[in-house]
C-alpha cells in the first residue's frame, strides 16, 4: 500500500507538467485565428485567407504525425517534449520575423515567412500532442479513468484557447493591419517555450514500462486491423475540423457580418468584441472538460460522445435556421477608454454556436479513448497516426471558409452539422472493437 501511494505521489509533478503542455498547445495554436483578419488584409484576399495560418499550423500534423510517433517510441516522453519546445520557439520566432518585413513592398515574402513560421509551430504542436495524450491516458488506472485524466488535461487546453483570442483580439482592437502590431503575443509565446525547455530539462516524466528496452519493431499497419481505430482516426479528423471551424468561422462571422450592436449602434472595433465572445466558446470547453473529468469515471466514453453529438447537432441546426433578427445581450470587452466590460447585442445564432463549446469539449478524449481500446502494443504508434489526422483542423475550416464566399456564413455550418453526424455514427456503431 505504501509503495502504491508513493507511485501515485510521483505523478503529481508529471501531471502538472502535462497540464502546462496542454495549455501551450492551445495558446500557440489559438492565436492564428484572430490574426486571420491581418493576414486577409496583407493578402488582399477573401474569407479563405483568414484561415491561412490555421491551415499551415494544422497541415503540419499530416507531415509530422507519424514521425512524431516514431520519435516518441524511440526517445520517450521527456526528450520528445524537449525537442517540441525547441521547434515551437523557432516557429514563433519566424512568425515574429514575418512582421519585420515591409508588407507594402514585399507582401508575398511576408506571407511566405509567416506561413513557414505557422508550419514549423505546427510541428511542435504535433509533437507535444503525441506526448500529452498517451501520457495522460496512461496515468489513469483504467480506460475510463484515462478518459477522465484526458478531460482534466483538456480543461487546461481550453484555458489556453480561451485566452488566445481574447488577448490577441484586445491587442488588434479592430485597428491592427500589420503582423508587427501583435508582437507582444509572440514575445509571450517565445517566453513560454523557453520556460518549458528549462522545466522539462530538470524534470522527469514517467515512461512506458518497456521504454529503453530492446523491443520488436512495431508495424504501424497492425493498428489498421482494428476497425474502431480506423473509423476513430476519421472521427478525429472530423472532430478537429469541427472544434476549430466553429471558433474560427464564428469569429469571422461576428467581425464581418453579425457585427455586435451597442445601444443600437454598430461597434467600431468588432474584432475586440469578437475575440472576447469566441473566447467564451473556449471557456465553455474548459467548463465542459471539467464536468467531463468528473463524470469520466461514472459515464462510459461511448455514452458521453453520443450525448454531446446529439446536443451539438441540435445547436448547429438552430444557429443556421434561427431568424437573423433574433438577438440577445452578451457581456463583452471594450477597448474604448481602457479595458472595460460592457453589454452588446449579438445575433442569437452566435449564442447557439458558442454553446457548442460545451459539447466539443469532451469529444477528443472520448474518441481517443474509444479508438485505442484493444490496440495493446500499437497504442504509441497509433498516437502518431492520430496526429496526422489532426490536419483536419486546417483543411476543414479552409473548406468552410471557401463555402462562406458561396453560401454565406451560417449555411457553411451545414458542413459542421454533417461532420458531427459522422461522429455520432462512430459513437453508436463504429467504436465497437473489431479486430479484422
Amino acid at each position: 500500500m505504501a509503495q502504491s501511494s508513493q507511485k501515485k505521489g510521483n505523478y503529481v509533478l508529471p501531471i502538472a507538467i502535462t497540464f502546462a503542455l496542454f495549455f501551450m498547445i492551445a495558446f500557440v495554436t489559438g492565436y492564428q485565428n484572430p490574426l486571420g483578419s491581418i493576414i486577409k488584409n496583407v493578402s488582399g484576399g477573401s474569407t479563405i485567407w483568414t484561415q491561412l495560418g490555421n491551415l499551415m499550423n494544422f497541415i503540419a500534423y499530416a507531415f509530422m504525425g507519424y514521425p512524431a510517433g516514431l520519435i516518441l517510441q524511440k526517445y520517450g516522453y521527456r526528450i520528445t517534449a524537449l525537442l517540441a519546445s525547441m521547434v515551437g520557439f523557432v516557429g514563433v520566432l519566424l512568425t515574429y520575423i514575418s512582421g519585420t518585413i515591409d508588407a507594402s513592398t514585399s507582401a508575398d515574402l511576408v506571407l511566405t515567412v509567416y506561413m513557414t513560421g505557422a508550419f514549423v509551430a505546427g510541428f511542435s504542436m504535433c509533437m507535444l500532442n503525441s506526448v500529452v495524450n498517451p501520457l495522460m491516458n496512461s496515468m489513469g488506472s483504467t480506460p475510463d479513468r484515462g478518459n477522465q485524466m484526458l478531460q482534466f488535461g483538456g480543461a487546461f487546453n481550453s484555458l489556453g484557447a480561451t485566452l488566445a483570442p481574447v488577448v490577441v483580439g484586445y491587442i488588434i482592437g479592430g485597428q491592427a493591419t500589420e503582423i508587427s502590431e501583435v508582437n507582444p503575443v509572440f514575445y509571450m509565446c517565445m517566453g513560454i517555450f523557453a520556460l518549458a525547455l528549462v522545466v522539462l530539462y530538470f524534470s522527469k516524466l514517467p515512461e512506458a514500462p518497456d521504454f529503453g528496452q530492446k523491443k520488436e519493431k512495431i508495424d504501424a499497419r497492425g493498428a489498421f486491423r482494428y476497425s474502431n481505430f480506423v473509423l476513430g482516426i476519421i472521427a478525429i479528423f472530423c472532430y478537429v475540423g469541427v472544434e476549430v471551424g466553429i471558433a474560427n468561422i464564428t469569429m469571422q462571422f461576428i467581425s464581418n457580418d453579425a457585427i455586435p450592436l451597442q445601444n443600437g449602434v454598430v461597434v467600431d472595433k468588432p474584432e475586440t468584441v469578437a475575440g472576447f465572445i469566441v473566447g467564451m466558446y473556449w471557456l465553455l470547453m474548459l467548463v465542459g472538460r471539467l464536468v467531463g473529468g468528473v463524470l469520466g469515471s461514472k459515464m462510459t466514453s461511448r455514452a458521453m460522445l453520443t450525448s454531446v453529438c446529439v446536443i451539438a447537432m441540435c445547436l448547429v441546426m438552430s444557429a443556421i435556421l434561427i431568424s437573423p433578427e433574433s438577438t440577445a445581450p452578451i457581456l463583452g470587452i471594450s477597448k474604448d477608454g481602457g479595458l472595460s466590460f460592457e453589454l452588446f447585442d449579438v445575433r442569437l445564432s452566435v449564442f447557439m454556436l458558442i454553446l457548442c463549446g460545451l459539447c466539443t469539449s469532451v469529444m477528443w478524449g472520448a474518441i481517443f479513448n474509444l479508438s485505442v481500446v484493444g490496440l495493446g502494443k500499437y497504442t504509441q504508434v497509433a498516437s502518431g497516426i492520430f496526429m496526422v489526422m489532426v490536419c483536419g483542423g486546417g483543411i476543414l475550416p479552409m473548406i468552410q471558409g471557401a463555402l462562406v464566399d458561396v453560401v454565406g456564413y451560417l449555411n457553411s455550418f451545414w458542413l459542421i452539422f454533417g461532420l458531427i453526424g459522422y461522429m455520432l455514427i462512430y459513437a453508436l456503431v463504429g467504436s465497437r472493437t473489431k479486430n479484422a
